[in-house]
């Protein structure tokens, strides 16, 4: 069993969903594994990863609407705000989401239906630089 590891770091146009599948995809390529599990893991606390429809664009659109309105800003809801309005509804929301992902690779392909994508599901509004470890195990 081998195994293999890197980080991408994923520029953010600020809050909404960012497609990353062709950048994972171009390095699970480049480590020649046939079969496996990748692990996909977001290293910040307002920022999160998920696996969506990657066809129509106002799938994500809509998701970034409803977490909107789902958490929203606030002058008083919330103590923390050290970063602006945005800051702890970007909190919640990243803990209402997930920061780690697996996915299969089989027949050295990762394992994601037709219309899925993976995307860093970017929750403060101005833009960021976003680390994600990838973490690849097979042979």
């Amino acid at each position: 069993m081998k195994q293999a590891a890197t980080e991408i770091r994923v520029s953010t146009r600020g809050q909404g969903l960012h497609n990353i599948t062709s950048q994972i995809e171009s390095w699970v390529h480049e480590q020649r594994f046939q079969t496996g599990l990748l692990t996909v893991f977001i290293t910040h606390t307002s920022a999160s990863l998920t696996i969506q429809e990657n066809a129509d664009p106002d799938v994500c659109l809509d998701l970034t609407d409803f977490l909107m309105r789902l958490v929203p800003r606030s002058h008083t809801a919330y103590r923390h705000s050290a970063e602006g309005l945005d800051d702890m509804p970007a909190h919640i929301k990243t803990a209402l989401t997930s920061v780690q992902l697996s996915v299969p690779l089989v027949n050295g392909r990762l394992s994601l239906g037709t219309w899925q994508g993976i995307y860093v599901f970017e929750h403060r509004d101005r833009p960021h630089t976003r680390r994600i470890a990838l973490h690849l195990i097979g042979e």
